[in-house]
């Protein structure tokens, strides 16, 4: 037992820095084959940590569209009534529910109704042309997040006094005044009334017509607007809520203020766009989630080349493989040799990668005016990633070496 001790003490043991040493050394022997085995971790790699900013600048630009809109809006509009045999007076939303619900709701920082009016006006050359005309209130600029051109917007001094002041879309003053400051200061007559145009807006993102507002529209105070209006209804009321945890909860509370304020077979539509940031994110997720399957089978078909080109170098070291278990190299040891040159060129392939993988969003910040979000987590998964795909596909080859017969290695020709 004590010589068997001994004769394993004296056992020469490779050393992980010789093994290291070793797989570099093979590796700068055949650099052609391994740069392009490793070509397709760096593919792989750079791929995933690419598709997850690509998912993420996805995500973040349909959340700022959205909240370009009003990610703080709560909307209410009137849908009708339940049919009756018998006829049943309309039962509209009106100003008084508004303050009811600005009142009673904790939350709510600003509201604005919004009545929709229609009118033809003179542009010139014997042409006229129709537009849409929404009176509102001074605060329907903060909470549907307008952008003002040009001019200034009506305050509420403006809309106590009826003071007859408008403004128009950006793309209207272009067509009709030649551009946003021409148009400020002309005055447009609406049923024979003056109002001047004190400035030109324009919707922070492009809705595609979606939304009340339209290339045609003039804001009038609302005040104003009753003119010519002969009942206090309106078409629709904005409320703005100071924090957007607070939209689904302000939303519920005030679809309850509002039907309790009219008949119980009135039917209300109290909604946010909460649900449509739901969506968006789920769609942004699901969309990164396939183009990481996609990368994920990048890598496994480079993991595949590595095992195959692995295989191929133990059937061409087999006498070299002989010859360090001669000399007393074991199993365990010959195992690790060919594993540490696999984990070598996927981690190596994987390093490149990610280089390669943030260069691309740091160039874009630091060449664009574009902040493209960048995550490092994907660079720490990619690195991770890449080392197991070499451990798994690179196991098979070093086991395979680990199990060659010595003596039939040494007389392989």
């Amino acid at each position: 037992m004590q010589v068997s001790t001994a004769v394993a003490e004296l056992r020469p043991k490779l050393a992980f820095s010789e093994i290291m040493s070793f797989a570099i050394e093979t590796f700068c022997s055949n650099k052609v084959r391994f740069m392009l085995t490793g070509l397709g971790m760096v593919i792989g790699t750079a791929s995933l940590i690419l598709v997850v900013t690509i998912g993420m600048t996805g995500k973040q630009y349909v959340l700022n569209q959205i909240q370009g809109i009003g990610a703080n809006l709560i909307y209410a509009e009137y849908e009708g009534g339940a049919q009756r045999i018998t006829n049943t007076a309309p039962d509209p939303l009106t100003v008084d529910d508004m303050t009811a619900a600005h009142e009673q709701v904790s939350g709510i920082v600003a509201a604005s109704p919004v009545v929709p009016l229609a009118e033809r006006i003179p542009v010139g050359n014997g042409k006229e042309r129709d537009i849409q005309i929404l009176g509102v209130y001074p605060e329907y600029r903060a909470v549907r997040n307008l952008v003002v051109a040009s001019g200034r917007f009506f305050d509420q001094q403006e809309e106590q006094s009826h003071t007859k002041v408008g403004l128009v879309t950006e793309k209207m003053a272009q067509e009709i005044y030649g551009s946003a400051e021409a148009a400020v200061g002309k005055v447009v007559k609406l049923s024979g009334l003056p109002f001047t145009i004190i400035g030109t807006f324009r919707e922070r993102v492009d809705t595609f017509g979606q939304s009340e507002v339209t290339t045609n529209t003039f804001l009038i105070p609302y005040n104003v607007a009753r003119y010519f209006t002969d009942t206090p209804t309106v078409k629709l009321i904005y409320f703005s809520v100071s924090d957007p945890s607070m939209v689904e909860s302000v939303t519920e509370q005030v679809k309850r203020v509002i039907q309790s304020r009219h008949r119980a077979e009135s039917v209300y539509n109290i909604t946010n766009l909460t649900q449509l940031v739901s969506v968006a994110e789920k769609t942004a997720n699901a969309l990164t989630l396939v183009l990481l399957a996609v990368a994920a089978v990048v890598l496994l078909v480079s993991g595949i080349g590595i095992m195959n080109i692995m295989l191929a170098t133990v059937s061409a070291r087999i006498r070299e493989i002989g010859i360090r278990k001669a000399l007393g190299a074991t199993n365990r040891e010959i195992r690790f040799q060919f594993l540490s040159e696999a984990i070598l060129i996927s981690v190596g392939g994987g390093l490149i990668g990610v280089v390669i993988g943030l260069a691309v969003p740091y160039s874009v910040r630091f060449l664009t005016q574009y902040r493209v979000p960048i995550s490092g987590l994907s660079a720490i998964i990619a690195i991770v990633v890449s080392s197991l795909v070499g451990v798994l596909f690179g196991t098979v080859p070093a086991v395979r070496a680990a199990q060659m017969d010595p003596v039939e290695s040494l007389r392989y020709e």
